[in-house]
């Protein structure tokens, strides 16, 4: 019950005091209630922006790498595209698909080539590190000697519908950035011991592309590499020489997954080149 008292009333020196304590306290709880207000209040009304697209442009086109593989007489034999993983010191680690390299590795001189989102880029010798080519692995690992070197950053997984960014260098000319979808993210039978990720995008690409990256768009993680893309054969009708060619079916771009290229490094003895790779020793046999 509040105590009131008239203009006229003679106040003690007490109550004085207890008034004032009282006054005391509103002021107090009135603060904590305007800091807590502006704390959660703030917290409402000034959501985090995702970064700019041009921002995650800028972060993952310089890790995008032209690989070009040639004849002891100068000539080009064949063209793909790799990323940029790690570096230590000048040496710079570019990872691609195992079929870019597979029999050519010791009959010809492969050249990596950076910075070509700025124009022809720098040229650099490369050695091939690790390689495989198999029915579940399709990797190489390549090194090189650039200052040139922007490792790219890995994602932390495939989501289903997420937006991509897909960079190659088809017919091995310059750098081509492609839009999609995940449009398919499917999994390997529990039975097998192993939960082992299938990727699929819907960003098209053609010859040359294999080994390019495939970005997530919203950060630019790292989610995988090209590994290749579904085909369908047009024949000739009609004529003396029969003949075909194979071209790519739109939507259909597969891909191999960081989960298969953390268990590539680790096996090959390079695990510490990207954060998150195990072995796959002591897991139950295909």
């Amino acid at each position: 019950m509040m105590t009131t008292y008239g203009l006229c009333d003679v106040i003690s020196t007490e109550t004085i005091a207890e008034m004032l304590d009282t006054v005391r306290v509103l002021i107090r709880a009135l603060a904590a209630g305007v800091i807590i207000l502006a704390l959660y209040g703030g917290c409402g009304t000034t959501p985090v922006e995702p970064p700019r697209r041009e921002n995650v442009l800028q972060r993952i086109l310089p890790s995008a790498v032209q690989i070009i593989l040639e004849n002891p007489e100068g000539r080009r034999v064949r063209t793909g595209s790799g990323v940029a993983i790690a570096s230590r010191g000048s040496e710079c680690f570019v990872v691609t698909s195992g079929h870019t390299v597979a029999g050519v590795i010791g009959r010809s001189e492969i050249s990596l080539l950076f910075g070509r989102q700025r124009g022809a880029g720098t040229r650099a010798s490369a050695t091939v590190l690790a390689h495989r080519e198999t029915e579940d692995v399709d990797i190489a690992l390549l090194s090189a000697q650039s200052d040139q070197c922007m490792p790219a950053r890995p994602a932390a997984g495939p989501e289903l519908g997420e937006a991509v960014w897909v960079i190659g260098f088809p017919w091995g000319r310059n750098m081509l950035l492609a839009s999609g979808i995940v449009s398919q993210v499917s999994f390997g039978d529990a039975a097998d011991g192993e939960s082992q990720s299938r990727l699929m995008v819907d960003a098209s690409v053609s010859y040359g592309s294999s080994g390019g990256g495939v970005y997530e768009a919203r950060g630019g993680g790292l989610l995988g590499l090209v590994e290749g893309y579904r085909t369908a054969r047009v024949t000739s009708k009609g004529t003396e020489q029969p003949w075909y060619i194979d071209v790519p079916v739109p939507g259909q771009t597969l891909v191999t997954p960081l989960t298969d290229i953390r268990r590539f490094l680790a096996d090959t003895g390079h695990a510490d080149l990207i954060e998150g790779a195990s072995s796959s020793a002591g897991r139950a046999a295909r």
